[in-house]
């Protein structure tokens, strides 16, 4: 039985655009499925967006969860930008309320699709970093939409957010990590709500009908940012996020000093007040650089270093090293990543440390390479740990969150129904019909 059915299939011209399936949700209380998206719930597993993002093509990131935002606790891992996941409620600012001529500079994108959520928090940042490398297809991207309009306003001619609505590749990246089960639900509730207004039409006399100017679904769940606010006149708590990320302009060590009083204040408004509807459940996501890749960058420079020293150091050297060190051959031996490129800067920094090391005595190579071996064991453990992490997640995670249940449900249902389980599990008799309890059989 197999239970990753293909779904993900896009035709060659996508002028309308698809559902954004729900992903992987948190526990707690699913609000209903009130809009053709089907909205539910908000993801805020780091894995699903690491996963998300690489999945976009973006190269060299992912997220990590935050359980502090004091210094100690963030500055080590020097953020890209920060994604706040919380269970919002009705807010009473709209978006003319906020005037900031540095929100011009900034991409932001409201979101129309419900369940789109997770993938409008992380565009919200990511295109707001000018040091990634996003790929060509997202560079692309953005650099179409760049001068689209944000929001809606009385008319809705160039949007971002409909850009992300319509555009097949962010569609089928996020669909790729939800269920078949959840897909077709999305699909089942644009058919059901395309079906409505017709009934709706059937119903009312035709003399007199008037038109209205269409317009975008209205959505309960609008991606914030430091840069612009928005709400809905849905009273439905829903998940919502709240993007955060360095200025493009503005020093990137201190932005974080900017970020925290804006989170306690988020948190006390969402989460810390005493307030009948506030909520606990929230997380703080974190877009840093890539864990594994970055610990393959040092590996790539130390085997580097390795080979440099060796070719400087004088016939007979082994004997001058220790020789628990020199038998370690398997230093530098590893499984390079797929795709993998040395990073920006990398030959400038090897030029470099090739004309520091010609410059060294004999006995400083000697003491240079024992170094470099020492270093090189301890990042290959870090690598090795790192890599099996991410294989776990990547095959035994994805493939719980993603795996289609729908069919074996389906079937064992039918099974016991055929051997004639079904309906005394059910109380029913043997016509299907509920069966009355006995007061006996009540209290038991």
């Amino acid at each position: 039985m197999n239970g990753t059915t293909e779904i993900n299939s896009e035709p060659s011209l996508d002028l309308i655009g698809g559902p954004f399936a729900v992903i992987e949700s948190d526990p707690g209380r699913l609000p209903p499925c009130h809009s053709r998206w089907c909205s539910r719930v908000f993801s805020t597993t780091a894995g699903v967006f690491s996963s998300l993002v690489r999945g976009l093509g973006v190269r060299r990131v992912e997220l990590t969860e935050l359980y502090d935002i004091e210094p100690w606790a963030v500055d080590h891992l020097d953020p890209y930008g920060l994604i706040f996941c919380f269970t919002w409620h009705k807010d009473v600012h709209r978006p003319t309320e906020f005037d900031d001529p540095a929100a011009e500079r900034v991409w932001f994108a409201n979101q129309l699709s419900d369940d789109a959520c997770a993938t409008h928090a992380i565009l919200n940042v990511l295109f707001n970093c000018p040091d990634l490398d996003l790929g060509d297809e997202l560079r692309e991207f953005r650099q179409e939409t760049r001068e689209f309009s944000p929001v809606i306003f009385s008319r809705p001619t160039k949007m971002r957010g409909l850009a992300i609505t319509n555009s097949p590749l962010l569609r089928r990246t996020h669909n790729m990590l939800a269920r078949p089960a959840d897909v077709r639900a999305a699909l089942n509730a644009i058919a059901a709500a395309a079906a409505v207004p017709k009934l709706k039409e059937k119903r009312l006399p035709q003399q007199g009908a008037k038109r209205k100017p269409g317009r975008p679904p209205k959505s309960s769940q609008t991606t914030k940012s430091d840069k612009a606010n928005s709400a809905d006149e849905n009273d439905d708590p829903t998940y919502h996020s709240s993007a955060m990320f360095q200025h493009l302009e503005s020093d990137r060590d201190g932005w974080m000093d900017v970020a925290r009083p804006a989170l306690r204040l988020k948190m006390a408004k969402y989460g810390g007040s005493d307030r009948e509807d506030s909520d606990i459940r929230f997380s703080l996501l974190a877009v840093v650089q890539d864990t594994l890749i970055k610990t393959l960058d040092e590996l790539e420079f130390l085997k580097k270093d390795k080979e440099r020293i060796e070719s400087l150091l004088e016939e007979g050297w082994q004997s001058a090293v220790d020789s628990a060190l020199h038998d370690n051959e398997e230093t530098f031996t590893y499984d390079i990543v797929d795709g993998y490129e040395h990073p920006q800067g990398f030959a400038g920094r090897r030029m470099q440390r090739d004309a520091d090391l010609m410059e060294m005595s004999q006995s400083d190579l000697v003491l240079a390479w024992q170094t470099t071996i020492q270093d090189g064991l301890r990042a290959r453990v870090a690598y090795r740990d790192e890599y099996m992490r991410r294989a776990q997640i990547q095959k035994t995670d994805h493939l719980k969150r993603t795996f289609d249940y729908e069919p074996f449900l389906k079937g064992f249902i039918t099974e016991l129904h055929h051997q004639g389980l079904l309906n005394p599990l059910l109380n029913l008799d043997e016509n299907g019909k509920k069966m009355r309890q006995t007061k006996k059989q009540k209290s038991e």
